[in-house]
């Protein structure tokens, strides 16, 4: 005989109160995380331009970023603006060019011999 047979398993009202306390605290994280965020954010508008140079970014950057609606977080802005200027340095350093794309062009090439109106249509 086993020495757990007479615990019950966790009622639906339990199972319930634990989802919707998992829910709760997982929202909680993730608003305390946005607040530190656009904290972090904030105290960027007080380096210098050489400082926000140094980390890759602009005042223009911080524009962009805090221009966006309050819901959404300004770092992922400033992480992606950076994030380019690092590659595009590190193209530069290494003597590749900017990518240049083949594009057909959109206006049509003109014609050698001109086909006359009423012969179009016949």
């Amino acid at each position: 005989m086993s020495i757990y047979a007479d615990t019950q398993t966790p009622s639906h009202f339990a199972a319930a109160v634990n989802a919707v306390y998992g829910f709760a605290v997982a929202r909680a994280r993730d608003l305390l995380q946005f607040l530190k965020n656009r904290r972090d954010a904030a105290s960027l508008s007080g380096l210098d331009e050489r400082m926000l140079a140094d980390i890759g970014l602009t005042r223009g950057d911080l524009r962009d970023a805090y221009s966006e609606p309050v819901w959404r977080d300004p770092t992922t802005i400033l992480v992606s603006r950076a994030h380019e200027r690092r590659i595009n340095r590190r193209r530069t350093a290494l003597g590749l060019t900017e990518k240049t794309f083949q594009a057909p062009s959109i206006v049509p090439a003109p014609q050698t011999h001109a086909t006359p109106v009423h012969a179009r249509y016949y």
